[in-house]
């Protein structure tokens, strides 16, 4: 599958000027959520994902993704692995937490964080976290698109996996270019 295409296809690559949730700005937006509505597509990158844990050597034992955009995505690679997806939302301080429906406890458990784009990485280690503090043992981190400038490199000590890489500039609020301060700034 050719990843940036079947966002293009479905309307889901956006060119302009971007405030991203990492608080960077930048002149290209990923919206997942426009093709992950799809369920052929969605399938198709749970299918992918799970080949790239599999390929990984990682046996886990559930999934978690972040909420909201990590959702659909941590349900069809679970489904693929033929394990459990869970997920983690905002706690109201800054991080994350998993919902008790859930479980109290994932002593001795292992599993995969996944997020459909990784800029910093913020949201699926908040995720990781809020696992980790429940017992769990993060194997490792897979996304669609990995957009770091360095995708080699660990996350916070953690492994990263994707279909893609696709690196473009993104500028801090006080480092933008003329040509892109020029645009009118879009929030998502």
């Amino acid at each position: 599958m050719d990843v940036l295409q079947t966002y293009k296809f479905y309307g889901a690559f956006h060119e302009g000027h971007f405030l991203l949730a990492s608080g960077r700005h930048s002149p290209y937006f990923l919206q997942s959520t426009t093709v992950l509505q799809h369920p052929i597509a969605a399938d198709q990158f749970g299918e992918d994902l799970g080949n790239k844990v599999r390929h990984a050597g990682w046996q886990p034992s559930f999934v978690i993704g972040p909420a909201m955009g990590g959702v659909v995505l941590a349900y069809v690679t679970a489904r693929q692995l033929g394990t459990r997806a869970i997920f983690a939302e905002k706690d109201g301080q800054g991080g994350m937490k998993i919902r008790e429906a859930f479980g109290e406890s994932f002593n001795g458990q292992s599993f995969i964080a996944v997020e459909d784009v990784i800029t910093t990485g913020g949201s699926v280690l908040k995720a990781v976290r809020a696992a980790e503090a429940m017992g769990a043992k993060c194997l490792g981190i897979a996304c669609i698109i990995d957009r770091r400038k360095n995708p080699e490199e660990l996350l916070e000590g953690h492994k990263v996996v994707s279909l893609t890489q696709l690196y473009f500039d993104t500028y801090l609020p006080d480092q933008l270019p003329e040509w892109l301060a020029a645009r009118p700034l879009q929030e998502i």
